[in-house]
């Protein structure tokens, strides 16, 4: 009966998110594109493409960002196979196409009703399928059944919040679980709560965002625009949500450290114009990094890269997508965004992949074994609220001691969990090699 209440919501909701999708074009234009995708109308693939093909689904830009190394490493282990990579947002798709280029296939996921989504396993003919982390949609893992591909669910994690959510549905939702052909998960914790709910074939592999490193030329970016912003105290606000960037500037402004710069990138590109005025209303002198160090500037590696930022600068607007290992590369500090709001904060791994100390607030369910972690390991300090923030950024900035052993810490506590990428790559090839197999 639920399933039969779902497929019907969503020939409900389906026209309205059309209207959706127009709605938001309005501040991001890449939501009017491709539409048709979003109803498994995607141009597939030639029907004379025998290859196998390996179909990744990253929602948004943090799970495509966490796909990276498992993509680059697929691309690596299996040259004969084609990829797909599928996403829900057009920052999402944007990050694909800025990391992978051509190396990959694209789309959008259609919505999740039986006949776009057969539709679209039609028109791509996948191998293997795998979603990322909590992509959990109940007509794809039946229709990816029916047509006999295994599903994977990769890199998976489930809080203790959304785990009490889930079981309330009981048996329905261990139907939708026990539909994945392999869970691999990044911790026990997860691996506990997933096989609760119903999944098969549980493995815990890690955390595949261990594995996830800055390009070279990402790395050196941001050490040339360190060194065009000169000796003073520089932090970075990475991924803000909205409602957030408010706190921070609130924060900065208790901060009380002279000539401090603070480096702040909003995590969705539709909010740049918005979160620029905030600051300027803030009667703080804001410039963009596009007006700073332009893109075709910005590529090189060189000191050069950038002209001196003015010292009379207080806020660095990361107004670009994919260049976040290029911010921290140019910071002391870091402070992750999405916690100091209920909602579930971000991904604080690649900060301490670059050596930085993390600022955490106190809403980090999706991402609670990563942060206890860092934590405990000296890498992170979890801080309350605004005041909270400003007090601990203070005593960092005075303590370079601690500053320099939180960023020791931080390096080998990424160092020290990585590998997940290798073990999730042997148990997809002995996947893939079965399907290809059984189409022999």
């Amino acid at each position: 009966m639920l399933r039969l209440v779902y497929r019907a919501l969503w020939w409900i909701v389906a026209p309205l998110a059309v209207l959706r999708l127009l709605i938001r074009s309005r501040k991001e234009r890449g939501y009017r594109e491709h539409i048709a995708e979003r109803f498994g109308r995607g141009p597939g693939r030639r029907a004379d493409d025998l290859a196998p093909l390996i179909w990744v689904h990253a929602v948004s830009v943090g799970e495509t960002r966490a796909a990276q190394p498992l993509i680059e490493a697929l691309l690596k282990a299996h040259p004969e196979a084609r990829i797909l990579l599928t996403h829900m947002t057009p920052s999402g798709r944007a990050t694909g196409e800025s990391l992978f280029g051509d190396r990959v296939l694209r789309s959008y996921l259609p919505y999740d009703v039986p006949r776009f989504v057969r539709r679209f396993l039609r028109a791509w003919r996948p191998t293997l399928g795998i979603v990322m982390e909590t992509e959990v949609w109940p007509t794809l893992i039946d229709e990816c059944k029916r047509a006999d591909m295994p599903l994977v669910l990769a890199n998976a994690r489930m809080s203790e919040r959304s785990y009490r959510r889930a079981a309330k549905f009981g048996r329905a939702t261990r139907e939708v679980f026990g539909g994945f052909a392999r869970v691999l998960a990044q911790s026990p914790a997860d691996a506990e709560r997933l096989t609760a709910l119903g999944a098969r074939n549980v493995a815990v592999l890690g955390n595949l965002k261990f594995d996830m490193s800055a390009p070279p030329e990402l790395e050196a970016r941001g050490h040339a625009w360190r060194a065009a912003i000169g000796d003073r105290p520089v932090w970075v606000a990475a991924s803000t949500r909205e409602g957030e960037e408010a706190l921070v500037l609130q924060a900065f402004a208790a901060l009380d450290v002279p000539n401090a710069l603070l480096i702040l990138v909003p995590r969705h590109p539709q909010r740049f114009d918005e979160v620029a005025s905030m600051a300027a209303g803030a009667g703080l002198s804001c410039v963009r990094r596009s007006e700073w160090a332009p893109k075709a500037v910005a590529a090189a590696s060189g000191a050069a890269a950038a002209r001196p930022l003015p010292q009379s600068v207080q806020v660095l607007l990361g107004d670009s997508m994919g260049e976040l290992g290029a911010y921290y590369a140019a910071a002391d500090l870091a402070f992750i965004g999405g916690s100091l709001l209920p909602l579930g904060g971000q991904n604080l791994i690649e900060a301490c992949a670059a050596g930085v100390p993390v600022l955490i607030g106190p809403h980090t369910f999706n991402f609670t074994q990563a942060t206890n972690d860092a934590i405990t390991a000296g890498a992170a300090l979890r801080v309350d609220d605004p005041p909270g923030l400003a007090r601990g950024l203070r005593e960092l900035f005075n303590d370079k001691p601690r500053r320099l052993a939180m960023s020791a810490a931080a390096s080998a506590f990424a160092a020290r969990h990585r590998g997940a990428t290798a073990r999730s790559v042997s148990v997809l090839g002995a996947l893939l090699e079965g399907q290809e197999l059984a189409a022999k």
